[in-house]
């Protein structure tokens, strides 16, 4: 280890006490656990002032600990459920906390996050920061409509807590929609409040397989005679777990309205539907979401319900490969393959072109930082962006790719 990083570990130590533990990575970066947020802001803080450069790490299973940086801080010893208040439905959580974990603690109370983010072993500050909704963004809304408020420590140290604890509480709203989905470019999530539901008592997924196009006129007609599922997604065949393309509508609830929603999406389906109930549903959906982390890259890209054809389309012909998953009505559609970046920058040049954006939501550092999470998508979003990052890291500290560097 050089004596850079020695001294920086010495630092450390002496700054935080037994208020973290401080170790080295396999590359032998200096990393630090701190146990607090005011740890967190100590080591952010101080970071700004020495001109140290910050990488933010959870649990390394969705966006690789891999960029370059000469100090890593880690969530996962911030990993407690602050308060949980099922009558409320609310609860305040550490960042840290693995989301499987979290599930788990939640159901014991009977209650859930209504998400259903891709990957498995993540934690929750990942998948907040990185705006990773599921499938059940259709019926539910994506992840942002699910957290109430939020704590970050901004890149120079300030602890800010913009948001509340109940639902009708909007104080500060904007920040929190800021923060949901910034890959960490303006602080450092420790923890947040959310929104619960009760667990629900049914579980049907219905599956219809057939061709791309006459599945999305599936999904379309359901559409326009107002069924609201759950989840509706559109599943490449690498996906599908079988020949062909699959259109997965997933119906949660009470039996009656399960039964009920079952009953008139089946009289307007054309095409053969067999059915998966309880836990055979939930590995369903778990199975293929989980998929979607093998491989190295994954993007996200927006568009209308009625172009979703034309976003297919024009993925399968500037990426070749890769798993599709396509959220119809909530204009969504997740590729994860592998791909070089030019050919990545010359879908997003024509995406947008189309007002689609394009989003890097993970990929191996050389990629992240040539492409940037976000790239050019509006004439005047880099200058907004630029902005916004100085007003939170003056500095520079945190380690965060947001525009194409081309």
């Amino acid at each position: 280890m050089a004596g850079t990083g020695v001294n920086l570990i010495r630092k450390l130590r002496a700054l935080l006490g037994t208020g973290a533990t401080v170790d080295t990575d396999p590359n032998g970066m200096p990393r630090v656990f701190p146990r607090t947020e005011e740890g967190v802001a100590a080591v952010l803080a101080t970071a700004s002032s020495e001109g140290w450069r910050v990488r933010v790490e959870g649990s390394a299973h969705w966006i690789p600990a891999d960029a370059p940086a000469d100090l890593a801080i880690s969530t996962r010893s911030l990993a407690g459920v602050v308060n949980l208040d099922p009558p409320d439905l609310v609860a305040t959580v550490q960042a840290g906390i693995l989301w499987d974990e979290l599930r788990q603690k939640l159901a014991d109370h009977g209650v859930w996050v209504a998400q259903d983010p891709p990957g498995a072993h993540r934690t929750l500050g990942s998948i907040v920061a990185t705006a990773s909704s599921g499938p059940l963004r259709t019926g539910f809304g994506n992840l942002r409509e699910h957290v109430l408020g939020l704590t970050l420590v901004t890149g120079e140290g300030r602890i800010i807590r913009p948001g509340g604890r109940v639902v009708k509480n909007v104080a500060g709203f904007d920040l929190v929609k800021l923060a949901t989905g910034s890959f960490g470019a303006f602080g450092i999530i420790t923890s947040l409040n959310l929104r619960l539901r009760a667990v629900p008592q049914a579980d049907l997924t219905l599956a219809v397989r057939g061709n791309r196009d006459a599945l999305t006129r599936e999904a379309l007609a359901l559409m326009e005679q107002g069924a609201t599922p759950a989840a509706m997604e559109l599943l490449g065949e690498e996906l599908s777990l079988g020949d062909g393309w699959i259109l997965a509508i997933r119906l949660i609830g009470s039996w009656a309205a399960v039964d009920a929603d079952r009953q008139s999406i089946a009289a307007v389906l054309t095409l053969p539907t067999s059915e998966l109930k309880g836990d055979p549903a939930r590995q369903f959906w778990r199975l293929w979401l989980e998929r979607q982390a093998q491989s190295p890259i994954t993007l996200r890209l927006g568009t209308l319900p009625s172009a979703m054809d034309e976003a297919l389309d024009l993925l399968a012909h500037h990426l070749e490969g890769g798993t599709v998953a396509a959220s119809i009505p909530a204009g969504s559609i997740r590729w994860s393959g592998t791909a070089p970046a030019d050919r990545i920058r010359v879908l997003r040049h024509a995406a947008a072109q189309r007002e689609m954006p394009v989003t890097v939501e993970r990929a191996p550092w050389d990629l992240r930082h040539t492409l940037g999470h976000f790239g050019a998508y509006r004439e005047g979003v880099g200058r907004i962006t630029k902005a916004l990052r100085r007003t939170f890291d003056p500095a520079g500290v945190l380690v965060v790719p947001l525009d194409d560097d081309r």
